[in-house]
């Protein structure tokens, strides 16, 4: 990794990108309307409010990205997902980041 890559982020979606080549589940947290004008290609549309409630469809121990509009709201997923024992989450970011 060079001091470009720390400087502008190249590691983290090359990251991202070997984590989806290994299986991850996407978890775009964005509402469904947002969800319906552009998603990435696998992703499962769980709303941020809706999240806990639907924490059920997911395994502890699966490999999760999260991501949304700007990475804020994929942030807090990522926490909440932590909170409740989720232990290999990583936060995308911006949908776009994570779509193949």
């Amino acid at each position: 990794m060079g001091l470009l890559d720390l400087i502008f982020g190249n590691s983290s979606k090359r990251k991202i990108q070997e984590l989806l080549d290994k299986g991850a589940t996407i978890i775009d947290v964005r509402s469904k309307a947002e969800f319906a004008g552009g998603h990435a290609k696998g992703a499962i549309n769980t709303p941020i409010d809706q999240l806990v409630s639907h924490i059920g469809r997911f395994k502890k121990d699966e490999v999760i990205i999260t991501c949304c509009a700007s990475g804020i709201r994929s942030r807090n997923a990522k926490k909440v997902l932590n909170q409740a024992g989720f232990v290999n989450v990583h936060n995308g970011g911006s949908w776009q980041n994570v779509n193949r």
